[in-house]
């Protein structure tokens, strides 16, 4: 008679039993087979109808942002060239190409004929409000990953539009390239999240991380910003990889990965060079190298560590900047100056008078969050949950990378704090450090509340979902038992959802009830006159963001437009703003024709600006750069001094000889002065 040797545990006891195998006892196995089964069965349903919740959620924001859309324009019931107007700044210059795309002949004849089904407008727009389906359904899956209940992903997505005006900007910016590029960040984050959860099958972990470079890829092909973002990524990693947190492994493939997907865009870019001079491949390129060169980094006691860690933070801060030295050398790279001049000014490293770094420190989006964005979120509960839970986690950061860096010399100490401390999964862990590096840059600059934001929605909630959270906080209180645990877990989450439902639903019904019409009459008039009397073939000039919308509505050459990112095109927007500026009628001509101008567009909202503050006024700037004095009371700087023209915009309106020589007025309303350019032999 043969028998089975099997163990149990009870109480940390192992107990070993020998059983005859005929007689082993059915009933009890054929119990734990039907509760196994039952269990499983039970944990699909609870997948699907979490799924489906979140692809639900993920519609109906895109339904929810497309009505928001169409309600404020009207954009089913307006003109061709109204709809065309609607896509401001450099969203029409966007827009653009993608117009250019589909009025090709091979490209009509291809793939993207989808006029007779859907109008090229709406296919682009519904494409951008599918996208945010595509960034709710990510949202949604990183915090159910981080808590492991799908009621937290719900609470994720619902903070998400409840709190839209500070989520997302993509229903009156619809072109922009954040809007096409975050909902692959959102994808990219829930990849990396899943990847740092511990027992991965090799299957999961290769096909995971063929994930997370897919959505790197995209992302850094749809936003010029990418570089940025993923060196914040990479220095969230890399703080993590320091104090022992996540797997050196993982962090190893994910420095790969972002260098890969820069090198595979620069090559799809016609080798845009300004990424292979990007701080991000120096950065990863030196942490792979120093971790080469510096043996044993991570053995030793506290003090050891703590100084082979200081060692190795200057080792690779000294490598990144020799090696992004040496290829902005070699390449003679220069794309990016203007944002290094604007950090510098903006964070008190001296003044600036660059025109071009000046242009972002004057506008409000690239200031310093306003206050009153605490207050908005604070009132649906996120910013104050937010607080609760990222105090909490960075406690127990803290403890946990005091432990890993201590190893056995402090165990007698952490014993003590065991109680009161939790163990940070290297999932959790990475969220922790995201979302506290991508909020210190939101707190700088407005424009990237975005990235921070939505993550806040997915980290507040894990945190009121999370069983950890809610276990440490009992046991330091000593009420801990595991059924108050799950009692907190799911009553306190459910909770906030009807809240958020009772006091904002009434308001989002009223917001899409809420009808209003596009009107800009001035700039209509333009366009159409511009169609109509000028030739296909006429060359404008003006400003930057009107200039977008002549290229989009009208099709003529532009001597300058938004693209901000070509130190060529940011010296050539500069030369043609001296129409704003205090010069003669010979240099603004002479400027001009080196461009091949034939016609300039002037603006009375810039000629006569009023919306910034003295300083800050586009005729201010170029006034600084120009080393003349500015306009109006004020003090000056003592080495500016008077100019000896007058300014060109206002001048040239009274019609003076040493004017009408070079510049015939063509059209006029009241926003707009179009002038064409004589042409002397």
């Amino acid at each position: 008679m043969t028998t089975i040797r099997q163990r149990r545990v009870e109480k940390g006891t192992e107990v070993a039993e020998d059983q005859p195998s005929e007689e082993k006892n059915v009933k009890p196995d054929g119990k734990i087979l039907s509760d196994h089964t039952g269990g499983k069965l039970w944990n699909i349903l609870w997948i699907t109808v979490g799924g489906i919740v979140a692809i639900s959620l993920g519609l109906l924001t895109s339904v929810y942002v497309a009505t928001l859309h169409e309600n404020d324009l009207w954009f089913s019931n307006i003109k061709e060239v109204e709809r065309e107007i609607s896509f401001r700044t450099e969203c029409g210059l966007y827009y653009s190409y993608y117009k250019q795309m589909i009025q090709a002949a091979s490209i009509q004849q291809g793939i993207v004929n989808c006029k007779q089904y859907l109008e090229p407008v709406y296919f682009y727009i519904y494409t951008l409000f599918g996208l945010q389906a595509v960034y709710v359904i990510a949202l949604y899956v990183t915090s159910w990953l981080l808590s492991g209940t799908w009621l937290s992903g719900l609470l994720a997505a619902c903070w998400y539009i409840t709190n839209r005006i500070d989520t997302t900007r993509v229903e009156f910016t619809i072109p922009l390239r954040e809007n096409w590029a975050l909902p692959f960040f959102a994808v990219q984050i829930a990849a990396i999240t899943y990847l740092l959860r511990t027992h991965l099958q090799p299957v999961q972990e290769r096909l995971t991380l063929t994930a997370v470079f897919i959505a790197t890829f995209l992302f850094s092909l749809t936003w010029q910003f990418n570089q940025f973002m993923m060196l914040i990524q990479a220095l969230a990693l890399f703080i993590l990889d320091c104090f022992d947190m996540i797997p050196t492994a993982k962090v190893t493939w994910l420095y790969i990965i972002q260098i890969s997907g820069l090198l595979l865009v620069c090559v799809l870019q016609f080798f845009n060079s300004m990424i292979l001079g990007s701080l991000l491949i120096s950065f990863n390129a030196s942490v792979l190298i120093a971790r080469t060169v510096q043996k044993n980094l991570k053995k030793g006691g506290l003090l050891n560590r703590l100084g082979k860690l200081i060692l190795h933070v200057l080792l690779v801060l000294g490598l990144t900047l020799l090696i992004n030295k040496f290829i902005k050398k070699i390449l003679n790279l220069e794309s990016d100056e203007h944002i290094f001049k604007f950090l510098k000014a903006k964070f008190g490293f001296g003044a600036t008078r660059d025109f071009d770094a000046n242009l972002y420190l004057c506008e409000e989006a690239f200031g310093l969050l306003p206050l009153n964005t605490f207050s908005r979120l604070s009132d649906t509960l996120l910013f104050c949950v937010y607080i609760f839970v990222l105090f909490l986690m960075t406690v127990a950061a803290v403890i946990v990378a005091f432990r890993n860096l201590s190893g056995s010399n402090q165990v007698q100490f952490m014993e003590k704090m065991e109680e009161c401390t939790i163990t940070l999964k290297p999932d959790a862990a990475y969220n922790l450090i995201h979302t506290v590096l991508f909020g210190c840059l939101a707190l700088s600059t407005m424009r990237m509340k975005y990235l921070w934001t939505s993550h806040m929605c997915v980290f507040a909630s894990f945190g009121l979902c999370s069983t950890e959270v809610w276990k440490l906080i009992l046991k330091c209180i000593h009420l801990y038992t595991s059924q108050r645990t799950h009692v907190l877990k799911y009553s306190i989450p459910i909770i906030t959802l009807l809240y958020i439902s009772y006091k904002f639903w009434p308001g989002i019904m009223d917001e899409l009830s809420e009808l209003r019409e596009f009107y800009d009459p001035d700039t209509v008039e333009l366009m159409n006159w511009i169609k109509s009397n000028t030739p296909n073939t006429a060359v404008f000039a003006g400003s930057m963001q009107l200039l977008a919308g002549v290229k989009l509505c009208t099709g003529r050459t532009l001597t300058n437009h938004p693209h901000y990112e070509d130190k060529n095109l940011r010296e050539r927007t500069k030369q043609i703003y001296q129409i704003y500026a205090k010069r003669s009628p010979e240099d603004v001509y002479r400027i001009l024709r080196s461009f091949g101008t034939d016609y300039v567009i002037l603006e009375d909202s810039i000629c006569y600006e009023r919306r910034h503050s003295r300083g800050c006024r586009l005729r201010d700037l170029l006034d600084i750069a120009n080393g003349h004095i500015m306009d109006g009371l004020g003090e000056n700087e003592p080495d500016l001094k008077p100019s000896l023209y007058p300014r060109f915009c206002e001048e040239i309106k009274k019609n003076l000889p040493s004017y009408t020589i070079h510049f015939t007025r063509v059209f006029q309303n009241k926003t707009f002065h179009v002038y064409k350019l004589a042409k002397h032999k």
